[in-house]
């Protein structure tokens, strides 16, 4: 059960802010921030790096940007043990938006793209990890990816600098075996890289294919509180802390952030299994059209859902 080499990553704020345009207050972000450095939790993944020419403030909270101003708001003047992570978008961030490594409150920058931009994720890495930052890619929506395709990206990824490479669940519609298969896959293309996980929680497979990704000796995991995070949500941290049963990660400062701030929170943003999101998941499909259903007078209406999805009939 425990393996020295695995690192938990929570990405409540980043993930969770995709379904309320990242408007956290400060006490809210510094209570999961307190929570994960006492439950010795490796990274909280505080939010995105992105351009301001991208994305308007009128619109988006400070977790979509990640200034260090906003971070030092939460994090004080020095910092625990817990890295603090930031992802960036390919296409939503400029190379001169990204401060030195020594000049900011965070550690980590993931670049997260789709395998038509693994090129462009490449440079964003090497360029992160020339600033002095830990560096991951994330390669997004996998499981839409044909293997001509994906053979070539791992072999722009192999000949790369960066050393950590994701298997990202983007649409929660991937079985086990899927995982085993891209896990098998990576490590073969990838040798001396670290691989990692990230599970949608569609179709309430998330926990256990981040278990096959950790049989596969993927040791960067990923998970969110109380499983917070877009449309179905993600791999619930609460229950991976459980499982590992690692002497460093304490279950109790997580189960009080899900008591007093998360809980609360899921009576006002409705994440989590609900059918629409199964239906997307079971079709391969992006979640947006459930989301957006679900924020309609319509949403428990399953099956008027079900039949406004195009290949609806392949699960009739």
């Amino acid at each position: 059960m425990y393996r020295k080499e695995i690192k938990v990553i929570d990405c409540t704020i980043r993930d969770g802010g995709l379904m309320n345009k990242w408007q956290f207050s400060d006490e809210f972000v510094k209570a999961v921030y307190d929570g994960l450095e006492e439950a010795g939790v490796d990274y909280m993944e505080i939010g995105y790096i992105s351009s301001e020419s991208a994305f308007s403030r009128d619109e988006v909270g400070p977790w979509k940007f990640c200034d260090n101003k906003d971070l030092k708001r939460i994090v004080g003047d020095k910092k625990g043990n817990l890295k603090l992570s930031a992802m960036a978008d390919i296409g939503r961030i400029d190379l001169d938006d990204i401060p030195p490594a020594s000049e900011s409150l965070l550690d980590m920058i993931r670049v997260a793209c789709y395998v038509h931009q693994v090129d462009k994720a490449i440079a964003l890495a090497e360029h992160c990890m020339d600033k002095g930052y830990e560096t991951t890619i994330n390669l997004m929506a996998v499981s839409k990816v044909n293997e001509t395709e994906l053979d070539e990206a791992l072999g722009d990824i192999a000949k790369s600098r960066v050393p950590i490479f994701y298997i990202v669940d983007s649409f929660g519609s991937l079985y086990s075996e899927h995982i085993e298969h891209y896990a098998r896959k990576y490590k073969k293309a990838l040798a001396g890289k670290t691989l990692g996980i990230h599970a949608h929680n569609n179709m309430q497979l998330a926990m256990s294919n981040t278990v096959t990704a950790i049989i596969e000796d993927c040791n960067y995991l990923d998970a969110t509180i109380l499983g917070m995070g877009r449309g179905a949500g993600n791999c619930p941290l609460e229950i991976l802390i459980a499982f590992l049963k690692n002497p460093k990660y304490r279950l109790l400062p997580i189960l009080d952030v899900i008591q007093n701030y998360v809980g609360p929170l899921q009576k006002e943003i409705d994440w989590g299994y609900h059918i629409p999101y199964l239906i997307t998941g079971a079709l391969n499909e992006h979640p947006r059209s459930a989301i957006s259903w679900m924020n309609s007078d319509e949403k428990d209406d399953f099956v008027k859902f079900m039949k406004s999805m195009h290949d609806y009939e392949l699960l009739d």
